[in-house]
């Protein structure tokens, strides 16, 4: 089953066109030692299907201002808890895709 999760994910990933690609320009401009192409590519892949283009410019800000996360995470302000339900759901898609 979990084969089949991974290459309907790859397919979905293929086929959903170019983007900007903020997070993984992001991720491979942090210079965090276990960063490569490979998975930058697959953190954008699954930021391309579970998050708007709005929602990954701002998660691609917390590369270079990882205090600004916090800030967002404990923000009162509505559109910050809801970004950060759809940022937490797209981080555990990540780690289980590109782990």
């Amino acid at each position: 089953m979990k084969n089949i999760r991974f290459a309907l994910f790859l397919f979905c990933a293929s086929a959903s066109g170019a983007s900007a690609a903020d997070i993984e320009r992001a991720c491979v401009q942090s210079g965090r030692d276990a960063v490569s192409r490979t998975l930058c590519g697959c953190i954008q892949d699954v930021a391309n299907l579970t998050l708007s283009g709005a929602d990954q410019k701002l998660a691609s800000s917390f590369f270079g201002d990882p205090h600004k996360a916090q800030e967002i995470r404990q923000s009162d302000r509505r559109s910050h808890e809801k970004f950060w339900e759809r940022y937490k759901e797209f981080g555990q898609a990540a780690k289980t895709f590109c782990s």
